[in-house]
């Protein structure tokens, strides 16, 4: 069905979490022709404990509905590998993936949209972990689930360089040993359990004092979404600050502990992401640099050149602007 976002594409029950028919030892679902670079697969490793492998690339702008039904609570891991999607969960509650980045939430009877941009190459790799797996990991869940219903954000932040190594191993399917992909899930899940504070935020370290509320989280998550849906304005702290309802020091100390990152840093990667797509796209020099936020093509090439290393005109099929 045709929609504003795209195309809708049916995903099973539990689809949120990989699930769907066998696949060569594995599960994943069949999606339309449009769609017909994007696959997923599914590999329990231990009970409560499963791996999920996804890999979409659709010709069209495509918008995927998911549920979760059952009223199971589920921390899901997911390792951004290459490029970006979205999630919009019908309380209102989103998430976004990308490349080099750890996203922990919590799913719980849920039902939502996934979205992915066409002709955009996504991987992600997903370790989801029962209620009743952490339990037995834990001993007891606490905080960490205290989500009756719909999706909690846990944060997000930079993989560490060795959770990557482990990460792409376990995405390419036959790279390694069940038992070896068993132990590599296990060490990636106590790597990002042992960083979830009190409250099960993820704080980037255990030295941090910081408390966050889901509603902290929340605030910080709807500036995340400011900068990447506004990108091409000025934005300041000041206004993100005011948008959300949160002062500048709380949105600062968010960033830092919930995403590695300060909101400038932030707001810089996101520019230069989506310039970078764009660029090799097609699009012309001085009109990607006005759709992230610049007036000057001479001050987003320097930014450009300063952050990937290369002219933006490099990636302009035929070396020119």
């Amino acid at each position: 069905m045709q929609c504003g976002e795209g195309m809708f594409m049916k995903a099973t029950p539990a689809d949120a979490l990989g699930q769907g028919l066998e696949v060569g030892g594995t599960k994943g679902w069949p999606l339309p022709r449009h769609a017909e670079e994007c696959h997923i697969e599914r590999l329990p490793l231990d009970d409560g404990l499963t791996l999920v492998r996804s890999f979409c690339c659709p010709t069209r702008d495509v918008t995927e509905k998911t549920v979760q039904p059952d009223g199971q609570r589920t921390l899901v891991i997911t390792f951004g590998l290459a490029g970006e999607s979205a999630y919009a969960e019908r309380g209102g509650t989103r998430l976004h993936f990308r490349q080099g980045h750890t996203t922990l939430s919590v799913f719980a009877d849920c039902q939502g949209e996934r979205r992915f941009r066409a002709n955009t190459p996504v991987r992600q790799l997903r370790l989801a972990v029962s209620e009743t797996a952490l339990q037995r990991y834990l001993g007891t869940a606490g905080a960490l689930l205290a989500c009756s219903s719909g999706v909690r954000p846990l944060g997000e932040c930079a993989t560490p360089p060795w959770c990557l190594a482990l990460a792409r191993s376990l995405a390419q399917p036959g790279s390694i040993s069940y038992l070896d992909a068993h132990i590599a899930a296990l060490s990636l899940v106590g790597e990002h359990l042992r960083h979830l504070g009190p409250l099960g935020s993820l704080a980037m370290g255990p030295s941090s004092a910081a408390r966050w509320t889901p509603s902290d989280l929340e605030k910080l998550r709807r500036a995340h979404d400011l900068m990447r849906s506004q990108m091409d304005r000025a934005l300041t702290i000041a206004y993100l600050c005011t948008a959300v309802g949160i002062n500048a020091s709380r949105l600062k100390q968010g960033f830092r502990e919930v995403y590695g990152t300060t909101p400038y840093q932030a707001l810089l990667e996101m520019r230069m992401q989506r310039a970078r797509q764009m660029l090799e796209a097609g699009t012309q020099v001085a009109q990607a640099g006005y759709a992230v936020g610049y007036a000057h093509p001479s001050n987003f090439s320097t930014a450009f050149e300063r952050y990937f290393g290369f002219r933006p005109r490099n990636l302009r099929a035929g070396g020119g602007e």
